[in-house]
């Protein structure tokens, strides 16, 4: 049976892959993505009347907050919401609403994401998010006495903590969403995606050398995404870093951590809210 499909980050590599992947097999795909260009590439390659594209800044609140507006004016059940929006940034940047854009992207938008479209997901028969981040990883901390890195910022430590972070949102959305969704975080290790997005060309250059010999190919990356729609796993939460099922005991997946991260979230929430005058 056709399902309705989410891909957030879906105009680029894995989430492409992905978008493509279901499409074959006959689903209804939605992605959102920030570039007006490559929306209009993926539509026109896919060619595909069942492929529909949202322009959306996703490190904006209020843009995410618009897509979810979106999506429940539809009323349509979502069978899977599939999360890969990430973006590095060498140098600190502040979106508009004054977060850090690492931070704001990458976690952020994935807990609006999330949250704002249960209705939609539990209204679907075996409903899945799948949360493309670094699961299993260790390294890296939230930085919970200066989460938005106002000092020393960096960009290995802002895509550490974000990931982190998304950790942490799967294990709360578990333990305390009250929903029928199925939660997996995916570490799908180095893939030959992505290196064409970064602004440093002698980056790319060096991205792309180490993808052709050490990345998996994208296709067998986004596999098991493709496959846990069909089949979500039976667990409200699920983490598998390249292929190998993650204990949910690791220090990383700490629930009282995850408690701290949603608290302090619904207080920035709160924070942005009351400073845009909303």
């Amino acid at each position: 049976m056709p399902k309705n499909v989410i891909i957030s980050g879906g105009t680029d590599g894995m989430g492409r892959a992905t978008a493509l992947a279901r499409l074959a097999m006959g689903d209804r795909v939605t992605v959102i993505g920030s570039s007006a260009a490559k929306g209009r590439a993926l539509l026109d390659g896919a060619g595909a009347d069942r492929l529909r594209f949202l322009r959306a800044d996703l490190s904006s609140i209020a843009e995410v907050r618009g897509v979810i507006a979106e999506l429940a004016g539809r009323s349509e059940p979502v069978d899977a919401l599939l999360l890969f929006a990430n973006r590095v940034n060498p140098r600190r940047v502040e979106t508009a609403e004054g977060l850090e854009s690492t931070f704001a992207l990458y976690y952020l938008s994935r807990h609006l994401l999330s949250h704002g479209l249960l209705p939609l997901l539990d209204a679907a028969p075996e409903p899945v998010v799948v949360n493309v981040a670094g699961v299993g990883t260790t390294a890296g901390r939230i930085l919970w006495d200066d989460p938005q890195l106002t000092r020393g910022y960096g960009q290995v430590r802002a895509q550490l903590q974000a990931g982190r972070a998304n950790d942490l949102l799967g294990v709360a959305f578990a333990r305390h969403a009250g929903s029928r969704a199925r939660y997996v975080l995916y570490h799908p290790g180095f893939t030959r995606s992505g290196a064409d997005g970064h602004e440093n060309p002698l980056v790319r250059v060096a991205l792309k050398a180490l993808g052709r010999l050490f990345a998996r190919p994208v296709a067998e990356a986004v596999r098991p995404v493709v496959s846990w729609i069909d089949a979500p796993p039976p667990a409200p939460l699920t983490a598998v870093d390249r292929g190998k099922p993650v204990p949910l005991t690791l220090r990383t997946l700490d629930p009282d951590d995850a408690d701290r991260l949603a608290a302090y979230t619904e207080d920035l929430l709160k924070t942005v809210a009351l400073r845009e005058g909303g």
